[in-house]
């Protein structure tokens, strides 16, 4: 039976999976390995045939709707199949086509020889950003990419020598990247977690814990006013000192630089009652 595709099993970054996904791995075969084309079970008439269905469907809600949000669904759905089908996507996604000088900027020379028990990311997670810039050029408009192993519960020193260079490495590359290229000022670029870390060190070989009140973000491009730090903490990083900055406040930020006043627009819920993008939060004035 037909397997679906797992780009996180793949071996375009090496992994040091953990047993279960060991057992995973072993058992998807082949059928994880990095690849755009169809499934052979998959014709090209058949793919048309279902996007030609899912244009249909859309359309019968699209003659009901008065608000013009399917209209925009359907321009979004259009543009991702465009993406899709051009060989767009696979060209970005081939590293092989980058300048070999570009490809060395994301390449570290000296990494931390930190031994990879204790991450799964590896040097070649860099390339992630690499990646991302590709896919802004080939036309993707919103890129997600995630560096593992932040979850320090245990062994966070150890973890942090070998994660660190990497998020360092590839922010510094993807940010001069961009703006060598004249994209800067159009590409924001969020760094962002959910929570910081305990200040006190747990039992379990140093580990630090989840802590909500105090978290760091690291926002790039879009035009804003960068090169500054904003806000800070006491000196174990356990509550702001000064100028706190509300999780909604970068939210209201980013909505900002995408032209998009969160206290005005609104999308239905799934009980069809409109609410507004943000209930509170202000863009950051130091930014923009």
């Amino acid at each position: 039976s037909f397997q679906p595709f797992r780009p996180d099993l793949s071996d375009l970054f090496e992994r040091q999976l953990e047993k279960g996904m060991q057992s995973e791995l072993k058992r998807l075969g082949t059928d994880h390995q990095v690849s755009l084309k169809l499934n052979p079970t998959l014709s090209l008439q058949r793919l048309e045939n279902r996007t030609n269905l899912l244009a249909e469907l859309d359309t019968i809600r699209s003659r009901v709707d008065s608000s013009g949000m399917m209209d925009a669904m359907n321009r979004f759905s259009q543009q991702a199949v465009s993406i899709l089908t051009s060989g767009r996507l696979a060209d970005a996604l081939d590293l092989s086509l980058e300048d070999p000088a570009t490809l060395a900027r994301y390449t570290p020379a000296n990494h931390s020889v930190v031994p990879r028990f204790y991450t799964s990311e590896g040097p070649q997670a860099v390339k992630k950003f690499l990646l991302a810039r590709r896919l802004v050029e080939a036309g993707v408009r919103c890129v997600s990419l995630s560096i593992s192993d932040f979850d320090t519960h245990s062994s966070n020193f150890d973890r942090l020598r070998q994660l660190l260079p990497i998020v360092d490495h590839g922010l510094t590359a993807l940010i001069s990247d961009l703006e060598e290229r004249g994209m800067l000022d159009d590409v924001t670029i969020v760094a962002w977690g959910e929570f910081g870390r305990t200040p006190r060190i747990n039992s379990k070989k140093g580990g630090r814990d989840h802590w909500p009140r105090v978290g760091p973000a690291i926002l790039a491009g879009g035009g804003m006013r960068t090169g500054q730090v904003i806000g800070a903490t006491d000196r174990t990083a356990s509550a702001v000192k000064e100028r706190p900055v509300h999780y909604k406040d970068v939210f209201a930020t980013l909505y900002h630089n995408l032209g998009i006043d969160p206290h005005a627009v609104t999308i239905e819920d799934p009980h069809g009652r409109p609410q507004y993008l943000l209930d509170a939060g202000t863009r950051i004035p130091e930014l923009v």
